[in-house]
């Protein structure tokens, strides 16, 4: 009795290229036309504006956005001077941009218990409490 069994082959190469520059180069071999078009941003992470821009922009008298107090910002920037540190340098030991310092610095920005315990690990002191809420 013959073996009737076909052999089969597990990882066999296809004739597929890997990179869009081999798919090019094959189709421009068989006279194939090729059009490309560049994307606008393709393939970045840049968001459309700031995280907290829409909450801004929605703010009105009867719906009051908090921002940081006057006495945070002020103990931030105290212990950011204390230390001897720039913004930028705060920023990078956090791993936020430096404008987000800058906010929490001048009392614009929106808190964040995340960022604020951050702040608060990075410079070694505790910049709220009970007397001084984030935002009142």
């Amino acid at each position: 009795m013959a073996n009737q069994w076909d052999p089969v082959v597990i990882g066999k190469k296809t004739d597929k290229p890997k990179t869009n520059e081999e798919a090019l180069r094959a189709a421009a071999q068989q006279g194939v036309a090729i059009e490309t078009v560049k994307k606008y941003n393709a393939g970045t992470n840049k968001a459309g504006g700031p995280a907290n821009a829409a909450k801004l922009e929605n703010e009105t008298e009867e719906l009051h956005v908090t921002r940081v107090s006057l006495s945070v910002s002020q103990k931030l920037q105290q212990a950011r001077v204390a230390k001897g540190w720039t913004q930028k340098e705060l920023a990078t030991k956090i791993n936020e941009k430096p404008q987000v310092v800058n906010e929490y610095e001048s009392g614009k920005a929106i808190p964040s218990q995340q960022i604020m315990n951050k702040l608060e690990r990075a410079l070694g002191a505790k910049i709220r409490g009970k007397k001084n809420g984030i935002g009142v």
